[in-house]
């Protein structure tokens, strides 16, 4: 058991110490997208949902009159971005791990005396970019239903709000033909 572990961090400080410090920097994009994500949540909750029975009407129009439409998208904005940048981040992990390999690879070719050792070290990098996709894979199925949740709630309130808006503008006089 214990030359596992031995093998697995033998190549720490080669190419994996790239896989963990990407890792570490998509662990903290992906606290940014909870973070932005439950403010969309925080904001949305009176505007688009039914209202709690102990919420009452002049509180929940006071939540919804202090919205407004550009925080709202600054908010969805800033989350979409970090959302990308997780979910593209998450998807360079295997590459990560093969470009690692092939590179611990590479230095086995200049040193045929230590094949055994050298192969071993180069399959730690496909280990970590595979541990780390799958991580972060399964970060991204539970953080996922929020922003789609967010989306939608973002959408329901632009769409509702235009409706006011369209609804407080003086309509045009039609006026009929004269004969």
């Amino acid at each position: 058991m214990g030359n596992i572990f031995s093998v697995i961090f033998m190549n720490f400080w080669g190419f994996d110490i790239i896989i963990f410090l990407a890792a570490l920097f998509n662990g903290f994009v992906f606290y940014m997208v909870k973070i932005s994500a439950d403010k969309i949540k925080a904001k949305m909750n009176h505007t688009v949902y039914v209202p709690h029975f102990r919420v009452s009407g002049k509180e929940m129009h006071k939540q919804v009159s202090e919205l407004r439409e550009e925080d709202v998208l600054t908010l969805k904005s800033s989350s979409d971005k970090f959302y990308a940048l997780f979910v593209n981040i998450t998807g360079i992990f295997p590459l990560l791990g093969i470009l690692g390999t092939v590179v611990s690879l590479l230095g086995l070719v200049s040193d045929m005396n230590n094949v055994a050792g050298n192969f071993y070290g180069a399959l730690t990098s496909t280990f970590w970019g595979l541990i780390f996709a799958i991580l972060f894979k399964f970060l991204d199925g539970i953080i996922s239903p929020e922003i789609e949740s967010n989306e939608k709630s973002v959408l329901m309130y632009l769409d509702s709000n235009s409706e006011d808006e369209r609804a407080e503008k003086p309509q045009p006089e039609k006026r009929g033909k004269r004969k």
